[in-house]
């Protein structure tokens, strides 16, 4: 039998909490994510950074220009590009309700040719490759995502990659994992 791990940051109880992390877990708890876990929980130590955190959160996830199932798909591509295993968990059954196939998904996690479904997947894919691997955007390839997302569109992706970035690297420091029954797809250590 395994001992389950302890968070490197220890989760906040609401009796524990201070005026402003109580007031910053309220606005987090009525708003659409209903719960505080995973980074927001991190992150709800430094209250000033969690409120501006979430807010962003808030509007990457809810808020952009982006069909969902583009936004979704682009959090699993940041998920695989960062091994986050907690990321990758927590939106996977998101981006199959939100139409990305579960074929793209296991060819994703596999590192394997993806089988799109939809030409401004592909692009998506190849946009955030590119930009993880060389830090810039050809002009060729900008003005295709431009062209097909618009440039509102082509804002909200750049910020949903640094967003989810954030998380994946909030989620790497502080060692937070998925539950334990959670299966490890991306090769993380547990």
């Amino acid at each position: 039998m395994t001992t389950p791990r302890l968070p490197r940051v220890p989760l906040l109880e609401p009796a524990q909490m201070s005026p402003e992390q109580k007031r910053i877990h309220d606005v987090i708890t009525s708003g659409p994510r209903g719960q505080v876990r995973g980074p927001l929980a991190v992150w709800l130590h430094r209250p000033a950074m969690a409120e501006h955190a979430q807010a962003l959160g808030e509007y990457c996830r809810y808020e952009t220009s982006l069909p969902t199932r583009l936004s979704e798909w682009a959090i699993l591509i940041m998920a695989r590009h960062w091994r986050s295993e907690y990321e990758w968990w927590a939106h996977k059954p998101r981006a199959i309700k939100a139409g990305v196939s579960e074929t793209m998904i296991a060819a994703l996690r596999e590192g394997m040719p993806v089988p799109y479904t939809h030409a401004d997947e592909a692009l998506v894919h190849e946009f955030l490759t590119v930009l993880h691997e060389t830090r810039r955007t050809p002009q060729e390839l900008y003005d295709r995502i431009v062209h097909v997302l618009g440039e509102s569109g082509v804002i909200d992706l750049v910020s949903v990659a640094g967003y989810y970035t954030l998380i994946a690297m909030t989620l790497g420091a502080f060692d937070i994992q998925p539950p334990d029954d959670a299966p490890t797809e991306l090769g993380g250590d547990r």
